[in-house]
C-alpha cells in the first residue's frame, strides 16, 4: 500500500486567470481545430466536442445535431449506423466483441469498457491496429494515469478516453474508491499522450460550459459530454449510467450475479433543443479564449494559467434562478 502526497484536482478546484488580450470580439476566436492521427495518418477537422456514446444522450436525432456544429457523435454500442457521407463526424462504438466491425464503415471506432487498464484491452487494441493498419483511427478508454495512456497508445490506439467515476450518473466512485479528480486526470494523462504524438479526449465530470473550457486549456483535445447534453427535446428526459442496473437489464440481460450497479437513473427537467446548450457551450469556450488571449482553441492551453480556488462560483441566489 502506498499514498500519493499531491493533491489532485477537479474542475470546481480551478479557475483560468485572466490576462491582457488583444482580441476585440469572442466572436474573433477560432473553435476548429485539425488534428493528423498517430497511426492512422487521418486528418480531421472540426471543432473537438463529442457527445457520449450512452444510449439516453446520443440518437441518431442528437448525432445530426452535432454533425451539423461540426461536432462529433459517438454512438452507443446498441446503435450501429452505415454512417455514409458523415463518416468524417461519427465514432462507432464497440465493447470487447469487435465482430461488428467489418459491417459497418467509418473513420473513427471507439473500444469503450469501463476498465482500461485490463491487458485483454490492450492487446485488442494491438490486434486491431495490426489487423486495420492505418484505415482506422482508434479510439480506446477508460484510464485516468500517464502510464497507461502510454501503454494504449504504444499498442495502437490514436486516441486514449480519459474519465473514471467523473460522470454525473457514475457511481464507480461510490461502490469501488477507485478513480481520479478529472482536472488532474486530464493534466497527466494529455501529458503523456502529447508526449508520444497521441491525443485524449476528456470524457465526464463537465457540469457547466466552463468545466469544457477548463479541460481543453489542462491539455484535452476533445471533450465528450453526457449529462450536460442529456434531457433535451432530441434525446428525452431520462438520463442514466451505461453501468446502471437499468442499462444492464436493457443491454445485458440484467445484471449478473457477480456485478453491482455503477451508474443512476435521473429523470432530468426538460432542457429544450440541445442546439440552445451547444451554443452556450460555444459561446462559453469562446469567452474563455477572449479571457486569457487566445485566438484559437488549439491556443489555450498555452495561454492558461490556472489559479487553486476553495469556491469558484458565488451560488447563494441560485434556487432562484429562472
Amino acid at each position: 500500500m502506498r499514498i500519493e502526497p499531491d493533491i489532485k484536482l477537479d474542475f470546481c478546484d480551478v479557475l483560468l486567470k485572466p490576462k491582457r488580450s488583444t482580441l476585440s470580439s469572442r466572436k474573433d476566436v477560432e473553435l476548429e481545430r485539425t488534428f493528423k492521427f498517430l497511426h492512422s495518418g487521418y486528418k480531421w477537422t472540426g471543432i473537438p466536442i463529442i457527445s457520449s456514446n450512452m444510449t439516453s444522450v446520443t440518437t441518431k436525432e442528437v448525432a445530426y445535431k452535432m454533425i451539423e456544429r461540426g461536432m462529433l457523435a459517438c454512438l452507443p454500442k446498441t446503435l450501429f449506423w452505415d454512417v455514409g457521407r458523415y463518416e468524417a463526424n461519427v465514432i462507432q462504438s464497440f465493447g470487447m466483441d469487435t465482430s461488428k466491425l467489418d459491417s459497418l464503415p467509418g473513420q473513427f471506432i471507439c473500444i469503450d469498457v469501463p476498465n482500461g487498464y485490463m491487458q485483454d484491452v490492450v492487446d485488442l487494441t494491438q490486434k486491431l491496429r495490426n489487423g486495420y493498419g492505418g484505415t482506422l483511427n482508434i479510439i480506446v478508454g477508460n484510464v485516468v494515469t500517464a502510464e497507461q495512456t502510454e501503454a494504449l497508445i504504444l499498442a495502437g490506439a490514436d486516441i486514449v478516453k480519459v474519465g473514471i467515476g467523473s460522470g454525473s450518473a457514475c457511481s464507480t466512485r461510490i461502490k469501488t474508491g477507485v478513480g481520479m479528480p478529472q482536472m488532474s486526470a486530464i493534466i497527466e494523462c494529455s501529458d503523456a499522450a502529447h508526449g508520444l504524438g497521441g491525443h485524449i479526449i476528456s470524457d465526464g465530470g463537465c457540469t457547466v460550459a466552463g468545466d469544457v473550457a477548463k479541460a481543453f486549456a489542462g491539455g484535452a483535445d476533445f471533450v465528450m459530454l453526457g449529462g450536460m447534453l442529456a434531457g433535451h427535446d432530441e434525446n428525452g428526459s431520462d438520463f442514466y449510467g451505461m453501468s446502471s442496473e437499468r442499462a444492464n437489464n436493457e443491454l445485458s440481460g440484467g445484471l449478473r450475479d457477480y456485478r453491482a450497479s455503477e451508474g443512476w437513473e435521473l429523470r432530468l427537467p426538460a432542457r429544450g433543443p440541445i442546439n440552445r446548450t451547444l451554443q452556450d457551450i460555444e459561446g462559453g469556450l469562446r469567452s474563455a479564449c477572449s479571457y486569457v488571449g487566445a485566438r484559437r482553441l488549439k491556443d489555450l492551453p498555452k495561454c492558461a494559467t490556472f489559479v487553486m480556488v476553495n469556491r469558484q462560483a458565488n451560488t447563494s441566489l441560485w434556487e432562484h434562478r429562472s
